[in-house]
Protein backbone atom coordinates (compact mmCIF):
# COMPACT_ATOMS: atom_id res chain seq x y z
CA UNK A 1 0.00 0.00 0.00
CA UNK A 2 1.10 3.64 -0.59
CA UNK A 3 2.63 5.75 2.20
CA UNK A 4 0.11 8.04 2.25
CA UNK A 5 -2.57 5.78 1.74
CA UNK A 6 -1.11 4.18 5.28
CA UNK A 7 -3.55 4.38 8.34
CA UNK A 8 -1.88 7.08 10.16
CA UNK A 9 -1.40 6.19 14.33
CA UNK A 10 0.57 8.61 16.68
CA UNK A 11 2.19 6.51 19.64
CA UNK A 12 2.56 8.92 22.71
CA UNK A 13 4.79 6.84 25.41
CA UNK A 14 7.73 7.89 27.92
CA UNK A 15 9.74 4.82 27.21
CA UNK A 16 11.67 4.59 24.34
CA UNK A 17 11.66 0.56 23.82
CA UNK A 18 7.84 0.54 24.17
CA UNK A 19 7.16 3.14 21.35
CA UNK A 20 10.03 0.94 19.26
CA UNK A 21 7.76 -2.23 19.53
CA UNK A 22 4.65 -0.59 18.84
CA UNK A 23 5.86 0.87 16.02
CA UNK A 24 7.48 -2.32 14.91
CA UNK A 25 4.54 -4.30 15.14
CA UNK A 26 1.81 -2.13 13.69
CA UNK A 27 4.01 -0.97 10.54
CA UNK A 28 4.04 -4.43 9.70
CA UNK A 29 0.43 -4.63 9.53
CA UNK A 30 0.28 -2.00 7.29
CA UNK A 31 -0.19 1.25 9.39
CA UNK A 32 2.15 4.71 9.34
CA UNK A 33 3.22 5.09 12.69
CA UNK A 34 4.68 8.43 14.42
CA UNK A 35 6.34 8.89 18.05
CA UNK A 36 6.64 10.97 20.87
CA UNK A 37 7.71 10.98 24.29
CA UNK A 38 5.52 13.28 26.32
CA UNK A 39 1.97 14.81 26.69
CA UNK A 40 2.66 18.20 25.28
CA UNK A 41 4.09 16.51 22.42
CA UNK A 42 1.31 14.35 22.04
CA UNK A 43 -1.10 17.42 21.88
CA UNK A 44 0.62 19.08 19.53
CA UNK A 45 1.25 15.83 17.28
CA UNK A 46 -3.02 15.20 17.26
CA UNK A 47 -3.64 18.56 15.43
CA UNK A 48 -2.16 17.04 12.14
CA UNK A 49 -5.30 14.14 13.27
CA UNK A 50 -3.79 11.21 12.84
CA UNK A 51 -6.41 7.87 12.15
CA UNK A 52 -5.73 6.53 15.70
CA UNK A 53 -3.69 8.07 18.99
CA UNK A 54 -2.02 5.12 21.14
CA UNK A 55 -1.74 6.75 24.37
CA UNK A 56 -0.34 5.66 27.59
CA UNK A 57 -1.21 6.60 30.84
CA UNK A 58 2.15 7.72 32.93
CA UNK A 59 4.08 10.30 30.93
CA UNK A 60 6.17 12.92 32.39
CA UNK A 61 4.89 16.15 32.25
CA UNK A 62 0.88 15.52 31.55
CA UNK A 63 -0.86 12.21 32.79
CA UNK A 64 -2.69 10.28 29.59
CA UNK A 65 -6.14 10.92 31.11
CA UNK A 66 -5.81 14.71 30.85
CA UNK A 67 -3.97 14.38 27.41
CA UNK A 68 -6.94 11.94 26.00
CA UNK A 69 -9.74 14.78 27.95
CA UNK A 70 -7.93 17.49 25.83
CA UNK A 71 -7.70 15.91 22.76
CA UNK A 72 -11.74 14.70 23.17
CA UNK A 73 -13.37 18.29 24.35
CA UNK A 74 -11.09 19.73 21.31
CA UNK A 75 -13.95 19.98 18.18
CA UNK A 76 -10.73 19.70 16.01
CA UNK A 77 -9.12 16.81 17.02
CA UNK A 78 -12.38 14.93 18.86
CA UNK A 79 -12.94 12.58 15.91
CA UNK A 80 -9.41 10.93 16.38
CA UNK A 81 -9.58 7.49 18.03
CA UNK A 82 -7.79 7.53 21.17
CA UNK A 83 -6.14 3.70 22.39
CA UNK A 84 -4.92 4.22 26.26
CA UNK A 85 -2.10 1.77 27.32
CA UNK A 86 -0.94 0.93 30.49
CA UNK A 87 1.39 -1.21 32.29
CA UNK A 88 1.41 0.10 35.77
CA UNK A 89 -2.72 1.64 36.05
CA UNK A 90 -4.24 -1.78 35.62
CA UNK A 91 -7.32 -2.23 37.50
CA UNK A 92 -11.03 -1.77 36.42
CA UNK A 93 -11.22 1.66 38.30
CA UNK A 94 -8.17 2.65 35.90
CA UNK A 95 -9.93 1.78 32.72
CA UNK A 96 -13.25 3.40 34.09
CA UNK A 97 -11.55 6.51 34.46
CA UNK A 98 -9.49 6.34 30.82
CA UNK A 99 -12.82 5.10 29.36
CA UNK A 100 -14.92 8.53 31.02
CA UNK A 101 -12.16 11.05 29.82
CA UNK A 102 -12.87 9.82 26.30
CA UNK A 103 -10.94 6.69 25.30
CA UNK A 104 -12.29 4.91 22.76
CA UNK A 105 -10.14 1.58 24.55
CA UNK A 106 -7.89 0.59 26.86
CA UNK A 107 -4.97 -2.17 26.73
CA UNK A 108 -2.73 -3.18 29.75
CA UNK A 109 0.73 -4.40 29.59
CA UNK A 110 1.93 -7.33 28.14
CA UNK A 111 -0.04 -6.44 24.98
CA UNK A 112 -0.37 -9.86 22.80
CA UNK A 113 0.61 -8.46 19.14
CA UNK A 114 -2.54 -9.90 17.75
CA UNK A 115 -4.72 -8.28 20.28
CA UNK A 116 -3.61 -4.95 19.12
CA UNK A 117 -3.78 -5.09 15.98
CA UNK A 118 -7.17 -6.43 15.99
CA UNK A 119 -7.63 -3.39 18.32
CA UNK A 120 -6.42 -0.91 16.46
CA UNK A 121 -8.24 -2.27 13.50
CA UNK A 122 -11.18 -1.99 14.94
CA UNK A 123 -10.77 1.25 16.53
CA UNK A 124 -9.99 2.08 12.06
CA UNK A 125 -13.31 0.47 11.46
CA UNK A 126 -15.45 2.58 14.08
CA UNK A 127 -13.85 6.04 12.57
CA UNK A 128 -14.65 5.30 9.09
CA UNK A 129 -18.27 3.95 9.66
CA UNK A 130 -18.35 7.12 12.29
CA UNK A 131 -16.97 10.23 9.38
CA UNK A 132 -19.22 7.99 6.71
CA UNK A 133 -22.04 8.73 9.65
CA UNK A 134 -20.78 12.22 10.14
CA UNK A 135 -21.08 13.22 6.57
CA UNK A 136 -24.31 11.95 5.80
CA UNK A 137 -25.76 13.90 8.38
CA UNK A 138 -23.78 16.62 7.01
CA UNK A 139 -24.88 16.29 3.67
CA UNK A 140 -28.56 15.77 5.21
CA UNK A 141 -28.01 18.84 6.68
CA UNK A 142 -26.63 21.08 4.25
CA UNK A 143 -30.04 19.58 1.78
CA UNK A 144 -32.26 20.20 4.80
CA UNK A 145 -30.70 24.43 4.90
CA UNK A 146 -30.85 24.61 1.40
CA UNK A 147 -34.64 23.74 1.08
CA UNK A 148 -36.46 27.26 0.61
CA UNK A 149 -39.65 25.62 2.52
CA UNK A 150 -39.38 26.02 6.53
CA UNK A 151 -39.56 22.44 8.19
CA UNK A 152 -39.37 21.02 11.50
CA UNK A 153 -39.65 18.36 13.20
CA UNK A 154 -41.63 17.86 16.16
CA UNK A 155 -41.41 14.10 18.75
CA UNK A 156 -44.52 13.16 20.23
CA UNK A 157 -44.38 15.18 23.27
CA UNK A 158 -44.61 18.08 20.75
CA UNK A 159 -41.06 19.29 21.34
CA UNK A 160 -39.06 20.55 18.56
CA UNK A 161 -36.17 18.01 17.70
CA UNK A 162 -34.82 19.76 15.10
CA UNK A 163 -35.41 22.43 12.16
CA UNK A 164 -34.03 24.19 9.25
CA UNK A 165 -32.16 27.31 8.11
CA UNK A 166 -35.57 28.53 5.87
CA UNK A 167 -38.03 27.85 9.30
CA UNK A 168 -36.15 30.21 11.60
CA UNK A 169 -36.35 32.73 8.77
CA UNK A 170 -39.95 32.21 8.09
CA UNK A 171 -40.42 32.54 11.44
CA UNK A 172 -38.25 35.72 12.34
CA UNK A 173 -36.37 37.34 14.95
CA UNK A 174 -38.88 37.77 17.62
CA UNK A 175 -39.59 34.29 18.48
CA UNK A 176 -36.75 31.67 19.41
CA UNK A 177 -36.90 28.22 18.74
CA UNK A 178 -35.07 25.68 21.31
CA UNK A 179 -34.35 22.58 20.85
CA UNK A 180 -36.50 20.67 23.10
CA UNK A 181 -38.62 23.56 23.71
CA UNK A 182 -42.61 23.35 23.63
CA UNK A 183 -43.68 23.61 19.46
CA UNK A 184 -47.08 24.38 21.06
CA UNK A 185 -46.21 27.35 22.65
CA UNK A 186 -43.59 28.49 19.96
CA UNK A 187 -46.39 28.73 17.61
CA UNK A 188 -49.06 30.47 19.36
CA UNK A 189 -46.96 33.07 20.37
CA UNK A 190 -46.09 33.52 16.50
CA UNK A 191 -49.64 32.51 14.74
CA UNK A 192 -52.10 32.97 18.13
CA UNK A 193 -52.77 29.53 17.08
CA UNK A 194 -51.49 25.90 18.42
CA UNK A 195 -53.66 24.15 16.02
CA UNK A 196 -51.17 22.49 14.04
CA UNK A 197 -49.68 20.68 17.25
CA UNK A 198 -53.24 19.93 18.50
CA UNK A 199 -54.35 18.31 15.06
CA UNK A 200 -52.53 15.11 16.00
CA UNK A 201 -53.16 11.99 14.20
CA UNK A 202 -54.55 14.15 11.17
CA UNK A 203 -53.18 16.94 8.00
CA UNK A 204 -53.39 20.41 8.87
CA UNK A 205 -52.98 23.04 6.92
CA UNK A 206 -53.56 26.90 7.15
CA UNK A 207 -52.53 30.31 6.16
CA UNK A 208 -51.29 33.17 8.76
CA UNK A 209 -49.62 36.48 8.13
CA UNK A 210 -46.23 37.11 9.94
CA UNK A 211 -46.09 40.74 9.71
CA UNK A 212 -46.37 41.67 6.66
CA UNK A 213 -45.58 38.44 4.84
CA UNK A 214 -48.13 35.67 4.24
CA UNK A 215 -47.25 32.71 5.38
CA UNK A 216 -48.48 28.86 4.71
CA UNK A 217 -48.30 26.10 7.11
CA UNK A 218 -49.03 22.39 6.92
CA UNK A 219 -48.62 19.66 9.55
CA UNK A 220 -48.21 16.30 8.75
CA UNK A 221 -48.38 13.37 11.57
CA UNK A 222 -45.39 11.03 11.00
CA UNK A 223 -44.45 7.64 12.74
CA UNK A 224 -41.21 6.56 14.28
CA UNK A 225 -40.70 3.10 15.68
CA UNK A 226 -38.39 4.72 18.86
CA UNK A 227 -40.28 8.27 19.45
CA UNK A 228 -44.02 7.24 18.32
CA UNK A 229 -46.06 9.76 16.76
CA UNK A 230 -44.61 12.82 15.92
CA UNK A 231 -45.32 15.76 12.83
CA UNK A 232 -43.85 17.55 10.59
CA UNK A 233 -43.86 20.83 10.03
CA UNK A 234 -43.70 22.85 6.95
CA UNK A 235 -43.93 26.77 6.52
CA UNK A 236 -44.13 28.49 3.02
CA UNK A 237 -43.60 31.92 2.33
CA UNK A 238 -46.44 32.49 -0.20
CA UNK A 239 -45.96 36.48 0.10
CA UNK A 240 -45.33 36.63 -4.00
CA UNK A 241 -48.01 34.05 -4.62
CA UNK A 242 -50.44 35.62 -2.56
CA UNK A 243 -49.58 39.68 -4.80
CA UNK A 244 -49.27 37.27 -7.81
CA UNK A 245 -52.73 36.39 -7.22
CA UNK A 246 -53.99 39.81 -6.05
CA UNK A 247 -52.30 41.01 -9.14
CA UNK A 248 -54.38 38.65 -11.18
CA UNK A 249 -57.99 39.21 -9.07
CA UNK A 250 -57.22 42.97 -10.12
CA UNK A 251 -56.98 42.19 -13.79
CA UNK A 252 -60.23 40.07 -13.92
CA UNK A 253 -62.09 42.56 -11.87
CA UNK A 254 -61.07 45.63 -14.80
CA UNK A 255 -61.64 42.76 -17.36
CA UNK A 256 -65.33 41.94 -15.84
CA UNK A 257 -65.57 45.83 -15.44
CA UNK A 258 -64.96 46.37 -19.31
CA UNK A 259 -67.62 43.55 -19.79
CA UNK A 260 -70.26 44.74 -17.78
CA UNK A 261 -69.85 48.42 -18.83
CA UNK A 262 -70.67 47.19 -22.10
CA UNK A 263 -73.93 45.93 -20.56
CA UNK A 264 -74.78 48.39 -18.62
CA UNK A 265 -73.76 50.99 -21.59
CA UNK A 266 -77.12 49.06 -23.01
CA UNK A 267 -79.48 49.18 -19.82
CA UNK A 268 -78.94 53.17 -19.37
CA UNK A 269 -78.72 54.00 -23.00
CA UNK A 270 -82.25 52.57 -23.90
CA UNK A 271 -84.19 54.57 -21.36
CA UNK A 272 -82.03 57.73 -21.44
CA UNK A 273 -83.48 57.55 -25.07
CA UNK A 274 -87.13 56.94 -24.38
CA UNK A 275 -86.89 60.03 -21.80
CA UNK A 276 -85.52 62.46 -24.63
CA UNK A 277 -88.38 60.95 -26.76
CA UNK A 278 -90.48 61.29 -24.19
CA UNK A 279 -89.77 64.55 -22.84
CA UNK A 280 -90.28 66.22 -26.46
CA UNK A 281 -93.87 64.63 -26.84
CA UNK A 282 -94.46 66.32 -23.77
CA UNK A 283 -93.11 69.36 -24.57
CA UNK A 284 -94.68 69.00 -28.34
CA UNK A 285 -98.42 68.39 -26.29
CA UNK A 286 -100.70 71.12 -25.23
CA UNK A 287 -102.62 68.07 -23.27
CA UNK A 288 -102.66 68.24 -19.91
CA UNK A 289 -103.37 64.31 -19.60
CA UNK A 290 -100.65 63.82 -22.26
CA UNK A 291 -98.47 65.93 -20.81
CA UNK A 292 -98.88 64.12 -17.59
CA UNK A 293 -98.21 60.51 -18.76
CA UNK A 294 -95.44 61.17 -21.16
CA UNK A 295 -93.57 62.55 -17.59
CA UNK A 296 -94.63 59.56 -15.75
CA UNK A 297 -93.26 56.91 -18.02
CA UNK A 298 -90.16 59.09 -18.59
CA UNK A 299 -89.95 59.13 -14.59
CA UNK A 300 -90.11 55.23 -14.49
CA UNK A 301 -87.44 55.13 -17.10
CA UNK A 302 -85.26 57.13 -14.84
CA UNK A 303 -85.57 54.78 -11.92
CA UNK A 304 -84.67 51.99 -14.37
CA UNK A 305 -81.23 54.03 -15.03
CA UNK A 306 -81.09 54.41 -10.88
CA UNK A 307 -81.52 50.66 -10.12
CA UNK A 308 -78.84 50.08 -13.25
CA UNK A 309 -76.31 52.50 -11.21
CA UNK A 310 -77.24 50.57 -7.67
CA UNK A 311 -76.61 47.30 -9.12
CA UNK A 312 -72.90 48.33 -11.15
CA UNK A 313 -71.84 50.19 -8.06
CA UNK A 314 -72.06 47.18 -5.96
CA UNK A 315 -69.77 45.73 -8.31
CA UNK A 316 -66.85 48.02 -7.57
CA UNK A 317 -68.01 48.80 -4.25
CA UNK A 318 -67.16 45.64 -1.49
CA UNK A 319 -67.39 45.81 1.98
CA UNK A 320 -64.32 45.56 4.33
CA UNK A 321 -66.34 42.96 6.65
CA UNK A 322 -68.89 40.24 5.41
CA UNK A 323 -72.68 41.33 5.63
CA UNK A 324 -75.93 39.53 4.99
CA UNK A 325 -76.37 38.56 1.32
CA UNK A 326 -80.23 37.52 -0.19
CA UNK A 327 -78.70 35.49 -2.49
CA UNK A 328 -81.76 35.38 -4.33
CA UNK A 329 -81.95 39.32 -5.03
CA UNK A 330 -78.50 39.43 -5.98
CA UNK A 331 -78.52 36.86 -8.54
CA UNK A 332 -81.71 38.73 -10.30
CA UNK A 333 -79.52 41.86 -10.26
CA UNK A 334 -77.07 40.00 -12.03
CA UNK A 335 -79.55 38.34 -14.48
CA UNK A 336 -80.87 42.09 -15.31
CA UNK A 337 -77.76 43.29 -16.55
CA UNK A 338 -77.55 40.28 -18.46
CA UNK A 339 -81.22 39.78 -20.16
CA UNK A 340 -80.29 42.65 -23.04
CA UNK A 341 -77.14 40.57 -24.66
CA UNK A 342 -79.02 37.34 -23.68
CA UNK A 343 -82.00 38.41 -25.98
CA UNK A 344 -79.80 39.56 -28.81
CA UNK A 345 -78.45 35.63 -28.84
CA UNK A 346 -82.35 34.71 -28.68
CA UNK A 347 -81.17 33.50 -25.26
CA UNK A 348 -83.92 33.15 -22.60
CA UNK A 349 -82.16 33.84 -18.82
CA UNK A 350 -85.01 31.84 -16.43
CA UNK A 351 -84.22 32.39 -12.19
CA UNK A 352 -86.00 29.95 -9.97
CA UNK A 353 -85.01 30.80 -6.61
CA UNK A 354 -86.54 30.13 -2.93
CA UNK A 355 -87.19 33.28 -1.00
CA UNK A 356 -85.35 33.71 2.45
CA UNK A 357 -81.96 32.21 0.64
CA UNK A 358 -79.48 34.36 2.92
CA UNK A 359 -76.13 34.09 3.42
CA UNK A 360 -72.95 36.64 5.04
CA UNK A 361 -70.86 37.49 2.58
CA UNK A 362 -69.15 40.23 0.46
CA UNK A 363 -71.79 41.35 -2.46
CA UNK A 364 -69.46 42.53 -4.72
CA UNK A 365 -67.22 39.04 -4.52
CA UNK A 366 -70.02 37.33 -5.69
CA UNK A 367 -71.23 39.36 -8.45
CA UNK A 368 -68.01 38.88 -9.96
CA UNK A 369 -68.58 35.21 -9.35
CA UNK A 370 -72.06 35.09 -10.53
CA UNK A 371 -71.68 37.45 -13.34
CA UNK A 372 -68.69 35.53 -14.85
CA UNK A 373 -70.63 32.19 -14.47
CA UNK A 374 -74.24 33.64 -16.29
CA UNK A 375 -72.02 35.47 -19.18
CA UNK A 376 -70.30 32.08 -20.02
CA UNK A 377 -73.90 30.10 -19.92
CA UNK A 378 -74.94 32.76 -22.06
CA UNK A 379 -71.94 33.20 -24.52
CA UNK A 380 -72.16 28.80 -24.47
CA UNK A 381 -76.22 28.32 -24.95
CA UNK A 382 -77.45 27.64 -28.30
CA UNK A 383 -79.56 30.57 -30.47
CA UNK A 384 -83.59 29.85 -28.56
CA UNK A 385 -82.61 27.83 -25.81
CA UNK A 386 -82.91 28.91 -22.49
CA UNK A 387 -80.09 29.42 -19.43
CA UNK A 388 -81.83 28.26 -15.84
CA UNK A 389 -80.43 29.70 -12.72
CA UNK A 390 -81.97 27.86 -9.51
CA UNK A 391 -81.24 29.05 -6.15
CA UNK A 392 -82.04 27.19 -3.21
CA UNK A 393 -81.02 26.88 0.57
CA UNK A 394 -79.74 22.90 1.43
CA UNK A 395 -78.20 21.15 3.87
CA UNK A 396 -74.46 19.67 2.74
CA UNK A 397 -73.38 17.74 5.79
CA UNK A 398 -73.82 19.98 9.12
CA UNK A 399 -73.29 22.80 6.68
CA UNK A 400 -76.39 25.19 5.99
CA UNK A 401 -76.18 26.89 2.91
CA UNK A 402 -77.29 28.28 -0.67
CA UNK A 403 -76.70 26.37 -3.39
CA UNK A 404 -76.75 28.09 -7.11
CA UNK A 405 -76.84 26.25 -10.18
CA UNK A 406 -76.81 27.71 -14.16
CA UNK A 407 -77.44 25.27 -16.66
CA UNK A 408 -77.22 26.07 -19.94
CA UNK A 409 -78.27 24.25 -22.94
CA UNK A 410 -74.89 24.54 -25.07
CA UNK A 411 -72.54 22.05 -26.66
CA UNK A 412 -70.85 21.45 -23.67
CA UNK A 413 -67.43 21.16 -22.60
CA UNK A 414 -64.67 18.88 -24.33
CA UNK A 415 -63.46 16.32 -22.25
CA UNK A 416 -59.87 16.93 -23.16
CA UNK A 417 -60.11 20.21 -21.41
CA UNK A 418 -62.18 19.67 -18.27
CA UNK A 419 -59.21 19.26 -15.93
CA UNK A 420 -58.07 22.29 -17.14
CA UNK A 421 -61.15 24.52 -16.91
CA UNK A 422 -60.26 26.19 -13.44
CA UNK A 423 -56.60 26.92 -14.30
CA UNK A 424 -55.32 30.41 -14.72
CA UNK A 425 -55.10 31.74 -17.97
CA UNK A 426 -56.70 28.79 -19.74
CA UNK A 427 -59.52 29.42 -21.94
CA UNK A 428 -61.83 28.05 -24.53
CA UNK A 429 -62.64 31.21 -26.25
CA UNK A 430 -59.43 31.77 -28.31
CA UNK A 431 -58.47 35.77 -28.00
CA UNK A 432 -61.76 36.70 -26.25
CA UNK A 433 -61.35 35.51 -23.01
CA UNK A 434 -58.56 36.31 -20.30
CA UNK A 435 -58.27 32.84 -19.15
CA UNK A 436 -59.05 34.37 -15.34
CA UNK A 437 -63.13 34.26 -15.10
CA UNK A 438 -63.41 30.62 -13.55
CA UNK A 439 -59.93 30.75 -11.84
CA UNK A 440 -61.09 33.85 -10.00
CA UNK A 441 -64.63 32.77 -9.50
CA UNK A 442 -63.15 29.64 -7.51
CA UNK A 443 -60.68 31.77 -5.68
CA UNK A 444 -63.40 33.66 -4.35
CA UNK A 445 -66.26 30.81 -3.79
CA UNK A 446 -63.35 29.36 -1.72
CA UNK A 447 -62.61 32.80 0.30
CA UNK A 448 -66.32 32.73 1.31
CA UNK A 449 -65.49 28.66 2.06
CA UNK A 450 -67.81 27.69 -0.64
CA UNK A 451 -67.40 24.77 -3.49
CA UNK A 452 -67.51 25.37 -7.05
CA UNK A 453 -68.09 21.99 -9.72
CA UNK A 454 -69.30 21.37 -12.85
CA UNK A 455 -70.94 18.83 -14.92
CA UNK A 456 -71.23 18.45 -18.97
CA UNK A 457 -72.78 16.44 -21.20
CA UNK A 458 -71.92 16.28 -25.12
CA UNK A 459 -74.11 14.51 -27.91
CA UNK A 460 -77.47 14.91 -29.52
CA UNK A 461 -80.26 15.90 -27.32
CA UNK A 462 -78.63 16.45 -24.00
CA UNK A 463 -75.69 18.51 -24.73
CA UNK A 464 -75.04 21.28 -22.13
CA UNK A 465 -73.32 21.72 -18.58
CA UNK A 466 -74.12 22.94 -15.38
CA UNK A 467 -71.83 25.12 -12.72
CA UNK A 468 -72.79 24.72 -9.14
CA UNK A 469 -71.31 26.85 -6.22
CA UNK A 470 -72.31 26.27 -2.72
CA UNK A 471 -72.39 28.83 -0.37
CA UNK A 472 -72.13 28.30 3.57
CA UNK A 473 -74.69 30.57 5.30
CA UNK A 474 -72.00 31.61 8.09
CA UNK A 475 -68.17 32.47 7.31
CA UNK A 476 -66.12 30.82 10.27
Amino acid sequence: MPESLRPRVLIADDREENRYVLARVLDSAGFDCTQTGTGLGALEAAQTIPDIIILDVRLPDISGYEVCRRIKSDPRTASVSVLQISASFTSSDDRVRALEAGADGYLTHPIDRMVLIATVRALLRLRTAEAAARQAANQWQSTFDALSEGLALIDSNGAFLRWNRSFAEISGPKVQIVAGGDAGSFLKSLLGTDDPIKQYGRRYSAEFNIGKRSVEISANPIESERDGQGKILILNDITDRKLAEYALLTAEKLAATGKLANAIAHEINNPLEAVTNLIYLASSSSNTEDIHEFLSRANEELARVSRVTKQSLSFHRDSDRPIAIDVGALIADVISLFERPAAQRRVHLALSRESDVNICGFPGQLTQVFGNLVRNATEAALPGSEVSIRVRLIHRGKNEGARVTIHDRGAGIPESVRDKLFDPFFTTKDLKGSGLGLWVSRTLVVKHQGTIRFRSCRGPGKSGTTFEVFLPTTLV
